[in-house]
């Protein structure tokens, strides 16, 4: 097998929705529109959030955090995409290729540990309501995101560091619309034990611990609930936890299935296919979820559209 050690030529291949030449105009325009509905959605709830004094609490704090997570997430693979297409060719520079690989796993963890962070809000003002603006003081809300980026930022760079270390083979094709870790290390001609060792510890380490922190959180939730003696008020808790649940069900949800499906299909189409679910589709539908389901950001939404249509 040929090695190739000369990183800055390198040029890899990204064919993960090639396979349906005839319909690229389509696949063209359906990413375009969705990447569109993303930036304007996920930026009308940072708008909303800012501009409204009555959302300037912990929840909404959090939950701007995450629509700018979700920008930054598809803006680091559809341009991408979309000018290869556009260009008809379907290569990526090294650099490039190691930026997405860098990039994707630091949202994709700040946005993990941002759920996480939003149960536990939600914890707090469900089970200890009188404690709520204490505990979710300015100060520890700062911090937590802090934290989270922090983790999420090492995480991705010592991941990123460890790709520099290997060499690759004649044949630089990936199976996927963007520089996925897992598909470029199989790429490689040098050993990727320890990598795939990191991979593997990075997965149950950041990922379990937050989903273990978001099942405790809702645990805690649901055994507070049920002991409370009015049924309005018992709806009333449950509809405050309603869109973090839908979303935390999307995000994990379709990380479970690109995990199934990879492993039980050989197929590259099918692969790339379910890659899109984790790396747009959450993205694009969190705004609606929350716009949708929450009467407060649905009145300061639509105060923001009254407000900048008479500009």
């Amino acid at each position: 097998m040929e090695y190739r050690n000369h990183t800055d030529a390198l040029e890899f291949l990204l064919l993960g929705l090639t396979h349906y030449p005839q319909v690229q105009p389509l696949i063209f325009s359906l990413f375009l529109s969705m990447y569109l509905v993303i930036i304007l959605g996920n930026l009308l709830i940072i708008l909303a959030v800012s501009s409204e004094s009555q959302l300037h609490t912990p929840m909404y704090f959090f939950l701007s955090n995450l629509s700018f997570t979700d920008i930054c997430v598809s803006t680091t693979v559809i341009p991408k995409m979309l000018a290869n297409i556009e260009a008809q060719n379907q290569s990526i520079t090294y650099v490039g290729c190691l930026t997405q690989i860098g990039f994707v796993p630091v949202f994709c963890l700040f946005e993990n540990f941002l759920l996480a962070v939003m149960a536990y809000d939600r914890y707090v003002a469900i089970c200890h309501p009188l404690m709520y603006m204490v505990v979710m003081n300015p100060r520890l809300c700062g911090l937590l995101i802090l934290l989270s980026l922090f983790l999420s930022i090492v995480d991705a760079l010592l991941l990123s560091l460890m790709m520099l270390q290997l060499s690759f083979c004649k044949d630089l094709e990936i199976p996927h619309f963007f520089c996925e870790l897992a598909q470029v290390l199989k790429l490689t001609c040098s050993d990727t034990l320890i990598n795939n060792i990191l991979i593997y510890f990075v997965a149950i380490l950041f990922g379990g611990v937050p989903l273990s922190g978001i099942i405790f959180s809702y645990t805690q939730i649901v055994s507070s609930v049920l002991r409370m003696p009015s049924a309005r008020g018992k709806f009333k808790a449950f509809s405050t936890c309603g869109s973090h649940l839908s979303v935390v069900s999307l995000f994990y949800g379709t990380g479970l299935g690109v995990y199934i499906v990879s492993a039980l299909t050989n197929s590259s189409g099918n692969t790339a296919l379910a890659s899109v679910m984790y790396t747009v589709v959450p993205q694009m539908l969190n705004p609606f979820i929350y716009s949708l389901r929450n009467r407060d950001m649905k009145g300061a939404l639509r105060n923001l559209i009254r407000r900048g249509s008479f500009l």
